[in-house]
């Protein structure tokens, strides 16, 4: 099912209007290729001449994280980045706490390991978010991450 139409079917079963803002998001957010914040998203709509608050997108990213479109990548200090889901595979994150890269990466020791872990505990897994927090290579050997193990 494309994208419009999944969010559309999603905005009417909770009772939502798909609005001109909404709309718009939705069409930016699709077109973004890796990670994004909302600073990102409010110079990206003013490019393109549309006219939305930062106060209609802190309102409406979670709607569209609700609906599987995207999804939100928790950052150092409260702060959040997101990336579209449509067309993607799933991997998971490792973000730096001092430049905040976020690095993706796939393991299927790790996924083996999550699902042996639900089977032992008779825990029926319907999806997960794996996210290391931590320091790259460069901020780690700058001295960013001296004194700030776990």
């Amino acid at each position: 099912m494309p994208a419009a139409e999944r969010f559309a079917l999603y905005l009417s079963k909770h009772r939502l209007k798909m609005t001109r803002e909404r709309r718009a998001l939705l069409e930016h957010v699709l077109s973004v290729r890796g990670h994004f914040d909302v600073d990102d998203l409010l110079r990206r709509l003013g490019r393109t001449g549309h006219r939305v608050s930062r106060a209609t997108l802190y309102r409406n990213l979670p709607v569209l994280v609700e609906s599987g479109l995207i999804h939100k990548v928790e950052m150092a200090r409260g702060q959040a980045r997101y990336e579209r889901m449509v067309g993607r595979h799933h991997h998971d994150h490792m973000v730096c706490l001092g430049c905040g890269d976020i690095l993706e990466f796939e393991s299927p020791e790790v996924e083996r390991i999550q699902e042996e872990v639900c089977r032992r505990k008779r825990f029926v897994m319907t999806g997960h978010t794996h996210q290391i927090r931590g320091y790259c290579g460069s901020c780690a050997g700058d001295g960013r991450a001296r004194g700030k193990e776990r």
